[in-house]
C-alpha cells in the first residue's frame, strides 16, 4: 500500500468532527444521502491511497478517520487529513459494502458471510458472526432500543439484528437475496431485495408491519425521504411507499428500462438516483415527476450525495462529478480514469471515494497533492485503450 499526501491543515477548519461525520452508508440511519456543511468547488485531490484490488465499497468517516474496505479482503483505517494508515484489518474475503461506526466499533461484512466488529481506534477484533452466505450491503444501527443494535442483510435471504456484542436479537426471512443496506427511522426498518418486495418491520422485534410489491428486484438500498421509503428497481423505476399508510404513493419510470443500482438521495422537494442508462435522475419528492437528468459517459451505480446545493456522485466513465441540485448542470468533475461504482462519503468539507483502480481518493479545499508518476502512466494507458 502506498500513500500520497500533503499537509492539509485547512481540511478540518471550522467544522466540528461529530457534526460532520459520515458514520454509515448514505450518511445517516435513514440512508438519505444528505451531508451537512459545505463543499467548496473546485475540489482538489488531497491524497490517493492504493489498496490491493478494486475499491467498490463506500467509505465511512468518524473522528477524522476514513474506514473503507477493498476487494483485496482488507479494511483500511486512514487519516482523513493525510491519508496515512492508522491500521489495516484482514477479513475473511472481499469487502464490497460500507462499514458502520457505532459505539466505538467499526462493523463490516464480507463475501464469506462474516460480520466483523472491530475496535475503531486500534482495529483489534472484538467479535465475528458467520452467516450462511455473502454480506454485500452495509450494516446499519437501530436506536429505538438502548444500547443500540446492529441490523444487516445477506444473501441467505435474511435480515438480522444483533447486539453490540454480536448476540442475536431477531431475524426476518425474505424470499430472495438482500443486496443493500436496511434503512432505519425510529422504530421502523425498511429492507428490499431480489424478491421485488419492500418490507417495513418493527425495529424492536423484527415483526412485519407490511410488505409492498415493487416493479422488479431491488439491487440497492431504500431511503427514508419525506415520509416515504423510496427504492429503485431492475426495471428502471423508482417507487415511493408511504410509511404511514404503507401504500405506493408514486412510481417514476426512468424511460428506457435501464436498472437503478444506485440508492436514492433526498433533500427537500427532490429525490435523486443514478441509473444504468448513464444518467442521474431528479424527481419531485411529492409526486415523482421528473425535474432534470444529467448524462454521463457510463453507468451510474454510485449513489449520489446531496450537500450544500450540490449533488456528488461517480460514474463508470471514470469521473467524479458535482452538479447543481436545483437544475442538474455540471459544476465540476475530476477524471480518476477508472470505473467508480461506490458512493462518495462527504464530511468535514471533503469528499472520499474509491475506484476500480484499487485506490481511495480524498478531495477537499487544501493544497493539491502531486499524483505519482506510476498512477499517471496507468491513467494514460486507460485513456488510450
Amino acid at each position: 500500500m502506498r500513500t500520497v499526501s500533503v499537509a492539509l491543515a485547512a481540511f478540518l477548519v471550522g467544522v466540528t468532527a461529530h457534526a460532520a461525520d459520515w458514520p454509515v452508508f448514505r450518511g445517516d440511519a435513514g440512508l438519505t444521502g444528505v451531508a451537512q456543511g459545505n463543499v467548496t468547488l473546485p475540489l482538489k485531490l488531497l491524497w490517493r491511497v492504493e489498496t490491493g484490488n478494486d475499491v467498490r465499497a463506500t467509505p465511512v468517516i468518524g473522528d477524522g478517520v476514513v474506514y473503507v474496505g477493498s476487494t483485496d479482503g482488507k479494511l483500511y483505517a486512514l487519516d482523513q487529513v493525510k491519508g496515512t494508515p492508522r491500521w489495516v484489518y484482514e477479513a475473511a474475503d472481499s469487502i464490497e459494502g460500507a462499514a458502520l461506526l457505532v459505539s466505538n466499533l467499526v462493523v463490516v461484512g464480507d463475501l464469506e458471510g462474516v460480520l466483523h466488529a472491530l475496535d475503531a481506534k486500534s482495529g483489534a477484533k472484538r467479535w465475528t458472526l458467520k452467516v450462511a452466505d455473502r454480506i454485500i450491503g452495509a450494516p446499519n444501527r437501530i436506536d429505538a432500543v438502548t444500547p443500540p443494535r446492529i441490523v444487516f442483510g445477506s444473501y441467505d435471504n435474511k435480515l438480522r439484528c444483533v447486539s453490540l456484542t454480536g448476540k442475536p436479537a431477531w431475524e426476518f426471512e425474505t424470499e430472495s437475496y438482500i443486496n443493500g443496506a436496511p434503512a432505519v427511522v425510529g422504530d421502523r426498518v425498511m429492507t428490499a431485495g431480489c424478491d421485488a418486495n419492500l418490507y417495513v418491520l418493527r425495529a424492536r422485534d423484527g415483526s412485519l408491519l407490511k410488505s409492498v410489491e415493487v416493479g422488479s428486484y431491488v439491487a440497492a438500498s431504500p431511503a427514508a425521504i419525506g415520509g416515504y421509503a423510496v427504492v429503485g428497481d431492475y426495471d428502471g423505476n423508482l417507487t415511493a411507499v408511504d410509511l404511514t399508510s404503507h401504500q405506493v404513493a408514486w412510481t417514476y419510470d426512468g424511460g428506457d428500462g435501464a436498472p437503478f443500482f444506485s440508492s436514492p438521495a433526498g433533500s427537500g422537494s427532490l429525490v435523486i438516483a443514478g441509473g444504468r442508462d448513464g444518467r442521474v435522475h431528479a424527481v419531485n419528492a411529492g409526486d415523482g415527476a421528473r425535474r432534470w437528468t444529467f448524462k454521463t459517459g457510463g453507468d451510474v451505480d454510485s449513489s449520489p450525495v446531496i450537500c450544500d446545493g450540490k449533488v456528488l456522485f461517480g460514474s463508470r466513465d471514470g469521473r467524479l462529478y458535482a452538479v447543481g441540485l436545483a437544475d442538474g448542470k455540471e459544476l465540476w468533475s475530476y477524471e480518476i480514469g477508472a470505473a467508480i461504482v461506490g458512493s462518495p462519503a462527504v464530511a468535514n468539507g471533503g469528499v472520499v471515494i474509491g475506484a476500480e483502480d484499487g485506490a481511495v481518493y480524498a478531495f477537499g479545499r487544501g493544497a493539491a497533492a502531486r499524483e505519482p508518476a506510476s498512477a499517471a502512466r496507468r491513467r494514460g494507458r486507460r485513456r488510450e485503450e
